[in-house]
């Protein structure tokens, strides 16, 4: 009812999203037969999370005869594909798009198995020991449990993506800035446009799937000429886009192997979990010729009492049922 109630002024400009502009122009709140210029921000992440229907639909009902502008801080070839349909003649412009990560941030991953990215993650944050860090994850089910994981372990961690509501979003992230939280686990999309100094670490939970995307996250730490670090998990099915990554940043990425450090401080947890491991085998392997000889006589003995003249039925051989074998009668 307040928007409506602004609306009903003169406006010259309107910042909404695009869910909400269908709803006002659908009770007929609003006009758009007279827009001259359509602004559509963060483009790519409007396209790639299935926006599309809806900026087609506001599209339809913009004039032909107007300015569109797209902006957005990256710009994959198969979403830039789909711009063709907002745009005619179109120009790029591109600004200080940064040409590889800085200097300022010493960069490491970890080979892992997916099911032990929760325990890497706070395997780093100990061993690092971090003050304050953004860790991103691809998917908001991810951050979810990676916060409430950590959250579980001691950690001071929060999450913040698009699924939540704007005032526990905006409080959740002035307590980051304000050191009130240390790790905020966090998405893309929830992460643009957050300006945080002093940021000691940022942990890749997941591999970008865009490599641009990479060099935007850890650009959030090493900032005003000091020093960061930045780690990143990788499992089996991440090469693709990993080397996606070197070839964007011109390097290869230094391999840290935490889980040994991880065993061997820890003996008696991880001890405890590989040698039931080792022990199972080597059971069967020491009691499998005792078991064999009866075995072995039996059958032999059964082959001599076969050439005897007897009235009998043979033997049966294939196991132990709930019939006994002749041969112990014999």
């Amino acid at each position: 009812a307040e928007q409506v109630k602004i609306l009903d002024l003169t406006t010259d400009a309107l910042i909404a999203t695009h869910s909400r502009v269908l709803d006002l122009f659908g009770r007929g709140k609003i006009l758009l037969t007279d827009i001259k210029v359509l602004v559509i921000d963060e483009a790519d992440r409007m396209l790639d999370m299935g926006f599309i229907p809806d900026i087609e639909d506001i599209c339809s009902k913009l004039p032909p005869m107007r300015q569109t502008l797209l902006f957005s801080a990256t710009m994959a070839p198969e979403i830039k594909k789909l711009t063709e349909k907002f745009l005619s003649n179109p120009r790029e412009v591109a600004v200080s798009k940064p040409a590889s990560t800085a200097s300022t941030v010493e960069q490491f991953m970890v080979n892992t198995a997916p099911k032990r990215k929760d325990y890497a993650v706070e395997n780093i944050i100990k061993r690092e020991k971090v003050q304050t860090a953004f860790i991103f994850c691809n998917r908001k089910t991810s951050v979810d449990s990676l916060s409430k994981y950590l959250y579980s372990k001691g950690h001071d961690a929060h999450g913040l993506h698009g699924d939540m509501s704007q005032p526990v979003r905006t409080k959740t992230l002035k307590k980051f800035k304000d050191g009130e939280i240390k790790l905020l686990v966090c998405s893309d999309v929830a992460a643009r446009g957050i300006d945080v100094q002093s940021v000691s670490h940022v942990i890749n939970y997941d591999v970008p799937i865009n490599p641009d995307d990479y060099v935007h996250r850890i650009g959030r730490t090493g900032r005003a000429g000091e020093k960061g670090r930045a780690w990143m998990l990788v499992t089996k099915y991440d090469e693709k886009q990993l080397d996606a990554i070197v070839k964007r940043i011109g390097k290869e990425i230094e391999v840290v192997d935490i889980e040994e450090k991880k065993g061997s401080s820890s003996s008696s947890s991880s001890g405890s979990s590989v040698k039931p491991k080792v022990d199972r085998p080597v059971k069967p392997q020491v009691n499998k010729p005792q078991a064999n000889k009866p075995q072995a006589i039996k059958k032999n003995t059964v082959k001599k009492q076969a050439n005897k003249p007897t009235n009998k039925p043979e033997p049966s051989v294939n196991g132990f049922g709930d019939e006994i074998p002749s041969f112990f009668n014999v």
